[in-house]
């Protein structure tokens, strides 16, 4: 590895090493743009993605979505806990409970679906 760094200190490559790499390269083939390039890139003006300026929004954004989803985990565990509390009190309305605790985990993952 020493030596490569010599060699690239040194500016010992070919001509034809410096096309090659030119070609290879993804920094280097950018810094020469073409035509095609540059009319993608006006093409897709505002499409590009996100840079280290909107990363923190995009991670932000994520968080609440992932609390209200959470939220409607929640949820859903307290509605079956209801149901086992209702059922020991009560065994004989086990159809009723069960009836009423599939409409709220409809309501519960519907509300997921809408956050």
């Amino acid at each position: 590895m020493a030596i490569f760094q010599a060699i690239r200190a040194a500016r010992i490559v070919p001509a034809s090493a410096s096309a090659c790499r030119l070609l290879s390269t993804p920094s280097l083939a950018a810094a020469a743009p073409t035509q095609g390039v540059m009319q993608r890139k006006t093409a897709l003006a505002g499409l590009e993605p996100l840079g280290k300026r909107n990363a923190g929004v995009s991670v932000l954004g994520c968080a609440i979505a992932m609390v209200a989803v959470g939220g409607c985990a929640q949820g859903i565990g307290q509605l079956f806990a209801a149901l086992v509390v209702g059922m020991a009190r009560n065994p004989s309305m086990k159809e009723d409970l069960f009836t009423y605790t599939l409409i709220g985990m409809g309501f519960l993952e519907f509300l997921a679906i809408v956050v």
